[in-house]
């Protein structure tokens, strides 16, 4: 008789009809390396010998507590034993499971009855009816929020794997009587949103026996019951504020996991009776499995695989018929209500998964059609029907030698699998070489022709002997192609014919169209002093353009700083007099100097009908200033100064040149580099208006007198002589803002400026931000496509803030095929559709805060509204090809988003390579220039649309996977962040991983 201690583990099992199994599960127990436990069995109204092999066992073994109820189900007899149970640990065991030996040793010490309660949890296996042990089944990490999202969705412990406090369960009030199913999931959810800890021991101690017809394998119990468990925890959220669902945000919302539970149910029954409709009528709402196709591909998967009792994924290949039209059918459920394209990437999911698993197995399924060919004996395989995708494996012996993955055109000839292996795996080098090969006479004729060619080397070195021998192989291998068996129907001939076939549908290249505007500057020759510079800023006239809104107020601000009664006035740098003929009305004499003959010539015929006042040309730097002077004022020219010596050197002669009582006023811009804690501007100069407000501070005998302070510039006065209190204004600039003075403000404060990330910072990632409308009004439905004006002003300005540069869909392709760390911080912004908002909202605010764009063209609907929208309400009005050619005039880059806004899985391989070509020479053809990019639209791709878009001319691609982008993406498949209109503004700096930052 083995007697019982104080156990510090209970494990609670409910016993009904079980007789059969009882003794292996307790001779687990009673094998386990440490014996301290207790186990309360609860035999719920068994109708065989249950209880009759329960007090045999239990005679001869303390630790074993009986107790019997009416049959109430599991759940109530867990309950029940938990009730009887003395430990302060809990594992619950079904009568038919068993555990590994080390089960308590490894787990009794990870679960703690603390605060918070602290769970252990390990890996299991299922075990096949006959004994067989399947493959093991890993459990997720669940630390922090994430057990909280992975309960949220889906069971993802093992009933039996799991040992918790009994203190928690009590606090939680058991498991719940009233699900026949899941009631392990729903306890599992609520200990995970009371905060509880999930610790995972990386082992496998559990092991769960598998048998028909028992009760957690009805499938309409556990659909229902999932519908009960996710309802829950979407209350669970809302009340603890935790995010709303969706791909994006790693939450799954409840209508897609009830869909997971169907999907499940149905792969694992396999029951060719079972109605999927009348099942998935018990969902509330059938979900949209957009977003979601690998979740589904691999849910079915292991559904598949659990039902059928195989261990490995090909193994379902020898079983195809027999699960094959039941998957079709749930495919074409969920595709029925999702968007188009959705059940074709399920099915390309599922075919990969199977196929990865053992390359040399081929086989059919839906629209997939898996080959697997040995380069020894390269043979005709003909195209299945309906079959419009190839995962195409090679193989040299047992050697996995290269994939492709790409659409099927027609059969595959010998031809048509050489030109794969060779262009597309670059695999060439496994290819067998004649005379191996049936057909050597032909390909042996072809290579002597080839080699005549270079019959003029003379070989004289080893280096020209290793450029002849690759020369020959390249003449081999290139007749190898040419005299492989093809024929008119084969892969390659059918896309040639298809091809030849768009030829005359395409416009001449590039006509009749407007040609961008050279962005490249003037080339001049390198100025050789302070002069020649200034002299070449003024071949244009005004070139700051000193009579906009923002510097005639500038100006009158100024003026308002002059004091009544000023008899001598010296004004140093004026340009072209547009201040001085201002300034002349206020001062009895005035003389006016500037470095610039130019800009003196053109003041002097300004000022031709002020004749108090004298212009010429001085460098205030080099030369003496005219002393004696009531007045001077020098602006907008100090932080020219090649350091702060200079400066100061400057400051002392204007100084010097200051009656006793006389003033001097100064206008000068904030500049980032010299205060960074608030808005100012990125020119590049040393210093700005504080630097050379303290400069003028420290000179003898000057002290500040008034200021006008502006977000963007201050005008101080100092007067020579003693100040009582310094007057402080505050007024704000003049508005609005040239694009040339606004793309250069940084707002707000802190950040890092683009010259020092650019020179201290390399990155080899780059976030791509994908938007749709710039725009405060639409539909409702719509919001997240739409980002109001001032809220995307603000994400502007937080980019360059902190020191963000824009690049292009092929500068960005550049960058990343290159392979090397890019500098500064890079970014890409996307605009999808070409909204008509797009130029009237967006593109200024871009402009002020200088960036530039990729925009996105449905080129069937240039011009009209976005009908894809029509169910949501009014569709919006889209750019036409004028307003198009004039922005990419300004330099914003197009690219092409299909013709009609279909989604690439949507069609089929000739639809999607002809809407692909025609988009593009729509937009090359308008804008007289290539056309290298495209973003699907929903950003709807497959397996197929990669090469499809290489065959229609395109080099890059963008999909909507929200991700950075990096070296080793697909160029056809580059992620995008989607920035969407209703979400916070606070949630823009997270999007690309400034968590926190400020913005405003």
């Amino acid at each position: 008789m083995v007697i019982a201690a104080t156990p510090d583990i209970s494990f609670l099992i409910p016993a009904y009809n079980a007789a059969d199994t009882l003794a292996e599960c307790l001779a687990s127990l009673q094998q386990q390396t440490q014996s301290n436990w207790q186990a309360v069995v609860i035999d719920d109204g068994s109708t065989d010998r249950t209880w009759e092999v329960l007090e045999g066992i239990a005679r001869t073994d303390s630790r074993i507590h009986l107790a019997r109820q009416p049959n109430a189900g599991a759940a109530a007899a867990r309950n029940h034993a938990a009730r009887l149970a003395s430990a302060p640990l809990l594992c619950m065991l079904d009568a038919d499971d068993w555990l590994d030996p080390t089960f308590i040793e490894s787990m009794q010490p990870v679960a703690e009855d603390a605060s918070p309660p602290v769970l252990a949890y390990c890996d299991y296996r299922r075990v096949a009816p006959g004994g067989r042990l399947l493959r093991v089944e890993q459990a997720p990490i669940l630390t922090g929020d994430a057990a909280k999202r992975e309960f949220s969705s889906f069971c993802a412990l093992a009933i039996h794997t799991v040992v918790f406090p009994k203190s928690l369960f009590e606090l939680l009030g058991g498991m719940d009587e009233t699900l026949q199913t899941g009631e392990e999931w729903d306890l599992w959810l609520r200990m995970a949103f009371a905060d509880a800890e999930f610790r995972h021991v990386d082992k496998c101690l559990a092991f769960y026996r598998m048998k028909a017809g028992s009760l957690s394998g009805d499938p309409v119990k556990l659909v229902r019951d999932a519908v009960r468990v996710t309802t829950k925890a979407q209350a669970l959220q809302m009340q603890q504020g935790l995010s709303a669902g969706g791909p994006e945000t790693g939450w799954i919302t409840p209508p897609v996991s009830q869909l997971r539970m169907l999907a499940w149910v149905v792969a694992a029954k396999l029951d060719p009776t079972l109605d999927i409709a009348a099942l998935a009528a018990l969902l509330p709402d059938m979900p949209d499995a957009a977003g979601y196709e690998n979740l589904f591909a691999g849910v079915i998967l292991h559904g598949l695989q659990t039902g059928l009792f195989i261990d490995r994924a090909d193994g379902l290949i020898d079983v195809l018929d027999k699960w094959r039209p039941t998957f079709l059918s749930l495919i074409q459920l969920i595709q029925k209500h999702s968007m188009p394209g959705a059940g074709r990437k399920i099915i390309e999911a599922v075919s990969w998964h199977i196929s990865a698993a053992n390359p040399l197995r081929s086989f059919t399924l839906g629209n997939v059609q898996v080959i697997s060919v040995a380069l020894e004996t390269l043979s005709r395989i003909p195209k299945a029907e309906p079959s419009d995708t190839l995962i195409m494996h090679a193989m040299s012996g047992e050697q996995h030698v290269g994939s492709f993955v790409g659409p099927l055109w027609g059969d595959l000839s010998i031809r048509a699998q050489i030109r794969l292996i060779m262009h597309e795996m670059q695999a060439e080098e496994h290819l067998q070489m004649p005379p191996t090969l049936v057909y050597a006479r032909s390909w042996t004729r072809e290579a002597l022709r080839g080699y005549r060619t270079f019959g003029g080397l003379i070989i004289k070195s080893g280096r020209r002997r290793g450029r002849l021998e690759r020369l020959l192989v390249r003449v081999g291998r290139s007749a190898l192609l040419a005299t492989a068996p093809g024929d008119k129907q084969d892969n390659d001939a059918r896309l040639s014919e298809i091809l030849r076939d768009f030829e005359h549908r395409l416009a001449p290249r590039f006509r009749n169209s407007p040609k961008p505007r050279s962005q490249k500057r003037k080339q001049t020759a390198p100025a050789q002093s302070e002069e020649e510079y200034w002299e070449h800023m003024f071949e244009r006239p005004d070139p700051w353009n000193y009579i906009s809104v923002y510097e005639q107020v500038k100006y009158a601000q100024t003026l308002s700083l002059i004091p009544e009664g000023i008899e001598k006035a010296l004004e140093l740098a004026c340009a072209e007099g547009i201040f001085t003929e201002k300034l002349a009305p206020k001062v009895a004499r005035l003389t006016a100097t500037d470095i610039s003959q130019r800009a003196i010539d053109r003041a002097i015929k300004r000022c031709r009908d002020h004749g108090n006042v004298e212009l010429r040309v001085l460098d205030f730097v080099k030369s003496d200033v005219p002393p004696e002077q009531d007045l001077v004022i020098c602006s907008e020219v100090l932080y020219y100064m090649k350091d702060e010596e200079v400066l100061a050197a400057a400051c002392r002669k204007m100084a010097a040149a200051v009656k006793p009582g006389g003033y001097l006023i100064t206008a000068h811009a904030h500049i980032r580099q010299d205060e960074p804690d608030r808005t100012g501007f990125d020119w590049g100069h040393p210093f700005g208006v504080e630097t050379i407000k303290r400069v003028f501070a420290a000179q003898a005998g000057l002290a500040l007198e008034e200021t006008i302070d502006t977000e963007l510039y201050a005008i101080h006065r100092f007067k020579k002589g003693a100040v009582a209190n310094p007057a402080l204004r505050i007024e704000a600039h003049g508005a609005p803002l040239d694009t040339d003075v606004a793309k250069h403000i940084i707002c707000g404060p802190a950040g890092i400026g683009r010259e020092a990330a650019w020179k201290t910072e390399v990155t080899t990632s780059v976030p791509i931000l994908m938007y749709h409308r710039i725009a405060e009004d639409g539909p409702g439905a719509l919001r997240r496509f739409r980002t109001p004006p001032e809220i995307f002003r603000k994400q502007m300005q937080f980019l360059r803030r902190q020191g963000y540069y824009s690049v292009t869909a092929q500068n960005l392709a550049n960058l990343l095929r290159s392979g090397r760390p890019i500098q500064g911080r890079p970014v890409m912004l996307s605009f999808d559709d070409a909204y008509l908002d797009f130029q009237t909202n967006a593109y200024p605010i871009l402009a002020e805060n200088d960036f530039s764009a990729d925009v996105f063209v449905v080129t069937d609907k240039v011009g009209g509204r976005s009908d894809w929208d029509s169910a949501h309400g009014e569709p919006a009005p889209l750019m036409s090809w004028s307003h198009i050619q004039d922005l990419h005039q300004k330099g914003i880059s197009f690219g092409s988003h299909l013709a009609s806004h279909t989604p690439a899985s949507a069609m089929d391989n000739e639809a999607l390579l002809a809407e692909a070509i025609l988009s593009r020479d729509a937009l090359q053809s308008r804008l007289g220039a290539p056309v290298e990019s495209i973003a699907l639209p929903y950003g709807g791709t497959d397996f197929r649309v990669p090469s499809i878009l290489a065959l229609a001319g395109y080099s890059v691609g963008f999909t909507t996977r929200p991700a950075k982008a990096t070296f080793s993406d697909n160029f056809f498949a580059l992620p995008r962040f989607e920035v969407r209109g209703d979400r916070p503004l606070e949630a823009f700096p997270e999007l690309i991983g400034l968590q926190g930052a400020f913005i405003g």
